[in-house]
């Protein structure tokens, strides 16, 4: 992305209009000035070919403070990872990419809000489901609120990892079927090596 923007800006910077002669100060005047706007156009151009990069990618931001709120990521690979304070990070996922995100909150009362997600960061152009501290959002695969659901999530996440798979290549589908029969109180079926395997094979065809 350098090479190319460094070759764009340049490109760009060295535009000059048609050649004329100027010999008044305000002809000179008048042609700086237009150097100016060009080269001004230039990096304009370059600091939106950087900025529409970067927003190629999904943040989430995590924020922890003792006793009172918990965001954090379950399971995902992030592509990178930006401390902001002792309080924050914020990772951030390439298209494509599932990852789990798990938000917690608590007052002097208890709990108000226990509540897990599931989503697979979108490419720009695609349809998402907004989701706070997550920008732009994802595509949703599980939403579950409670803390009996979210803890049963959980259990199913561990389920996974105990076969040797990274949640984050699971199936898809797998978390829709989660997310579908834990809203209505009902036990999911339990992932499994050739239920993985069978979406590896799809994966592989579909490329």
């Amino acid at each position: 992305m350098c090479s190319f923007a460094a070759g764009s800006l340049q490109a760009f910077g060295d535009y000059e209009p048609s050649k004329r002669h100027y010999s008044s100060p305000a002809d000179v005047k008048a042609l700086r000035a237009m150097r100016q706007r060009s080269a001004s156009l230039a990096r304009q151009k370059f600091l939106s070919i950087w900025s529409s990069q970067v927003s190629d990618l999904t943040t989430v931001e995590l924020l922890w403070l003792e006793k009172r709120i918990e965001n954090r990521i379950r399971f995902g690979k992030p592509a990178s990872e930006r401390i902001v304070d002792h309080h924050r990070r914020i990772l951030s996922f390439l298209p494509g990419s599932i990852f789990a995100f798990v938000r917690w909150t608590s007052n002097d009362f208890g709990t108000i809000l226990s509540r897990i997600d599931i989503l697979r960061a979108v490419a720009p152009g695609q349809r998402y489901s907004t989701v706070p501290w997550v920008s732009p959002g994802g595509e949703s695969l599980l939403r579950l609120a409670g803390w009996p659901k979210v803890e049963r999530v959980l259990q199913l996440i561990d389920a996974v990892e105990s076969l040797g798979i990274d949640p984050a290549d699971a199936a898809p589908d797998y978390w829709h079927h989660a997310h579908n029969r834990l809203s209505v109180n009902e036990k999911p079926r339990a992932y499994t090596r050739a239920r993985h395997q069978a979406w590896l094979h799809r994966r592989r065809m579909a490329l």
